[in-house]
């Protein structure tokens, strides 16, 4: 794949994410989600090192602040080559892109990438769409992208 076709499918993952303010899920029925589904590999920590939801667990990368961040960012987390090369372009975590990645997380990737080879390290699944929306309401609650940061991302992106 061409560098150009990475940047188109960047920029096309990234576009949604500034034409929301909130996320249309129920924060607090992600929260039961995440107590369900997540905790047994994720967390979510303050840098200050205050748990605000889940346990040490450190399977998955520590989901403090992943509401717009950049994908595959969490530093010294190990993520799949396919998931870092998608990071690299600069896409980020909005809504739509975690919805459908958690939903299925090779099969985003191999769409998002246009790879039928990438793969991901996520095995989990969740379920419903409707789940999966409100797990992003809970952790955009839990640490709301600071409105300079989507500035500064949308102004990078063009």
């Amino acid at each position: 794949m061409n560098k150009f076709t990475l940047a188109a499918a960047a920029a096309m993952l990234a576009a949604p994410a500034f034409a929301q303010d909130m996320p249309a899920g129920d924060a607090d029925a992600g929260a039961e989600q995440f107590e369900r589904q997540c905790v047994a590999c994720h967390v979510v920590e303050t840098p200050d090192g205050e748990t605000l939801a889940g346990r040490r667990a450190n399977t998955g990368p520590n989901l403090y602040g992943v509401a717009m961040k950049q994908i595959a960012s969490v530093e010294d987390f190990r993520y799949s080559a396919s998931l870092s090369e998608l990071g690299e372009t600069g896409a980020v975590w909005n809504e739509e892109n975690f919805v459908g990645y958690v939903q299925d997380p090779t099969g985003w990737l191999r769409e998002a990438l246009d790879d039928r080879r990438a793969r991901g390290n996520m095995a989990y699944q969740v379920r419903s769409e409707e789940d999966a929306v409100n797990l992003y309401a809970y952790l955009y609650s839990l640490a709301p992208p600071e409105e300079g940061e989507a500035m500064e991302e949308e102004a990078s992106d063009s």
